[in-house]
């Protein structure tokens, strides 16, 4: 007859401190919508956060025709951006230039960009007709790797004219790289984010921006003399309404709190107690001796008793904002 497992190997962790790892470049998984980082959970302590930080535009830098009224000038208001996961403040700029195409050609695309902290103009390769391929002839230039495109001024004409209005454009993710488009979501389980997009290849070599993050990695501790874990866990509900002839029933799920219980040594001074009230990270392993675990993230909640003749107990309730998740290793 099998012998029946139960968790008596098992052993539970909680994060006891943090590790800062300084702002660091991501890699693209190769969808440029899935970025990772080289650590696989991130610690969700309060005040230690993830600071995700994509290349890109923040406040600012409206691009306008020429205020001299100057052939072929345009001018940027000052802005700031993110630039290698730093804020870059970039001052305003007069009378840049946009190339013209030539006598051949009429189409013609140029870059407004942001490059060592200064406006620049990149301008892409002339032609009969626009393109909406970056680096093809007529199209919008690939932008230099570390670069953030502003927008993009569109001329039909070889001829010398002022820059107008309807020929400067600024459209998020199509003209303009900004620091918060597309919006994504942080997985701090897994390390990674996932844009709602895919990040346009518009930088050299047919790559998409770079994407930076600063982070904390969780410390784990063992949870001395812990028992009966519970992971939180959806549970599903049937609510049923009687109609004319018959039923209809309708389910909902509910997110249930994580839960354990430990006993303490003074009740005051031990490590769980110090952090109360925190968003902690648990790791519980159903046996200490395999990889298999259980990873569960919420705000910590205790409630102690002192018996007289027992041991000091902690009921500790762990309020979870998605469920746990099983880990292989």
């Amino acid at each position: 007859m099998a012998r029946t497992k139960t968790a008596s190997n098992a052993i539970l962790y909680y994060e006891a401190g943090q590790s800062y790892v300084p702002t660091v470049v991501m890699t693209d998984s190769g969808d440029h919508t899935k970025f990772t980082s080289a650590d696989t959970t991130w610690s969700g302590y309060e005040g230690k956060e993830p600071v995700v930080r994509p290349n890109g535009m923040i406040t600012g830098g409206v691009i306008t025709p020429a205020a001299s009224g100057t052939d072929n000038l345009v001018d940027v208001t000052a802005g700031t951006c993110y630039v290698s996961g730093a804020l870059v403040s970039v001052s305003a700029a007069t009378d840049l230039e946009i190339t013209r195409a030539t006598s051949t050609d009429t189409h013609i695309i140029c870059s407004v960009v942001v490059t060592s902290g200064s406006y620049a103009v990149v301008a892409g390769t002339d032609h009969t007709a626009f393109s909406t391929t970056r680096d093809a002839t007529g199209g919008p230039p690939l932008i230099p790797v570390d670069s953030v495109e502003v927008g993009q001024v569109r001329l039909t004409s070889y001829t010398d004219a002022a820059i107008d209005s309807d020929e400067i454009f600024m459209v998020p993710g199509t003209h303009t790289e900004r620091a918060d488009y597309p919006v994504w979501d942080e997985n701090w389980a897994d390390g990674e984010i996932d844009f709602a997009a895919a990040n346009p290849l518009i930088h050299t070599g047919a790559t998409a921006r770079k994407v930076f993050v600063a982070y904390y990695t969780p410390i784990f501790s063992e949870v001395s003399s812990a028992t009966d874990f519970v992971p939180a866990e959806t549970t599903h509900s049937v609510t049923s309404t009687q109609i004319y002839g018959g039923t209809v029933g309708a389910t909902s799920a509910t997110l249930g709190q994580g839960s354990f219980t430990t006993r303490l040594q003074t009740g005051v001074t031990d490590g769980l107690i110090d952090n109360k009230n925190k968003t902690l990270w648990f790791k519980f392993y159903p046996d200490r001796y395999r990889n298999e675990y259980i990873l569960t993230q919420g705000v910590l909640g205790i409630a102690r008793t002192f018996p007289a003749g027992a041991a000091i107990m902690a009921n500790c309730t762990i309020s979870a904002s998605s469920t746990s998740i099983d880990k292989e290793s």
